[in-house]
């Protein structure tokens, strides 16, 4: 059974945790860096968490276990974005990646937006397939991976 939970202010230190062995694990995911995550401060990791984003934890089975997995959604400009997509590679292929799409969809659907927009790797083929499996379609939109530039992202959207 997988439990999806909404993050709270005092969940700081678990994402923290989380999110920098996401940075760790697969670097080349995300347009951030574990250097540049590792040294906020515990007021920047509380700012993540805010009126404009939301962030899932998702666990299988044990409530104490450590989260299998993370995604958000920031709003921006109007636009709700699935963010920080990350699951455990022991709990790759137990669903824990929709569960954590769909807890977000569902966030920005009650919120009253039409759709879920984000960017993935080109390269990343085993997100690309999620998110095809998950209900989104490319934008057509690519950009380089902020991260590191020599990599590019695909735009992709999903109607709500």
């Amino acid at each position: 059974m997988i439990v999806v939970r909404e993050i709270a202010k005092d969940d700081w230190e678990q994402m923290r945790d989380v999110r920098l062995a996401a940075l760790a694990e697969a670097p080349s995911a995300f347009g951030s860096s574990y250097a540049r995550e590792a040294a906020f401060t515990e007021e920047q990791w509380r700012g993540r968490i805010s009126e404009r984003s939301v962030t899932f934890f998702a666990r299988v089975d044990s409530a104490g276990s450590a989260p299998a997995g993370l995604a958000g959604v920031y709003v921006e400009d109007g636009t709700a974005n699935l963010v920080s997509m990350w699951v455990r590679p022991p709990a790759r292929g137990l669903g824990v990646g929709k569960a954590l799409i769909e807890a977000a969809a569902a966030w920005a659907k009650a919120r009253g937006f039409a759709a879920l927009f984000l960017w993935v790797t080109e390269a990343n083929t085993s997100a690309r397939r999620l998110y095809d499996q998950c209900g989104f379609t490319p934008t057509g939109e690519r950009q380089p991976l902020p991260s590191d530039p020599a990599l590019t992202e695909i735009g992709m959207s999903r109607t709500l």
